[in-house]
């Protein structure tokens, strides 16, 4: 992408760098793909980003602006407002479906079901979670709580690897 001026940016050229941005925990999924970002407005000279951060007690709450403002400055941009908005909160429902193939890809599993499918409400002891590195669906909850709070431990019981698996919320 070539240099731009904050006069002549659009919103569909700050999205594409807003997608060059990845998440400081799970690097290979963008913040886009990942649903934090829920806007992106331009007026003329302003531009205006919020973020929804996936918990209100996420440790990339602080380094996900930090992240933005950089790749934006690599394009001369300097003059965005970025915004922590918490509501609505953040679901899985925002993650795209590149974003839960990035995921699997990567060893994690995603959210088998969104928030408005009864399935979601399946206590994770019973849930059938297919392991995303040989696609086995007999595994096991290790822990309710994975590398981060919005993830839990499982182990396959075919392959025997551990993974993770983002909780459906």
């Amino acid at each position: 992408m070539a240099q731009l001026s904050s006069s002549q940016v659009k919103t569909e050229e700050v999205m594409a760098i807003l997608e060059t941005v990845p998440d400081p925990e799970i690097p290979v999924i963008s913040i886009v793909d990942l649903g934090i970002v829920r806007r992106v407005n331009v007026q003329g000279e302003a531009i205006e980003i919020d973020l929804t951060p996936t918990y209100s007690g996420c440790p990339a709450l602080d380094v996900i602006p930090i992240l933005v403002k950089e790749a934006l400055a690599k394009h001369d941009i300097h003059n965005a407002v970025i915004k922590n908005v918490i509501a609505p909160p953040w679901t899985t429902d925002w993650i795209s479906a590149e974003g839960k193939k990035k995921l699997s890809a990567f060893g994690i599993a995603p959210p088998t079901a969104d928030t408005t499918d009864p399935e979601s409400l399946i206590p994770l002891e019973e849930k059938i979670v297919p392991c995303p590195r040989c696609g086995a669906e007999k595994t096991t909850l290790v822990s309710r709580f994975g590398s981060t709070p919005c993830k839990a431990a499982f182990k396959c019981d075919d392959c025997l690897d551990p993974f993770d698996y983002f909780k459906c919320h």
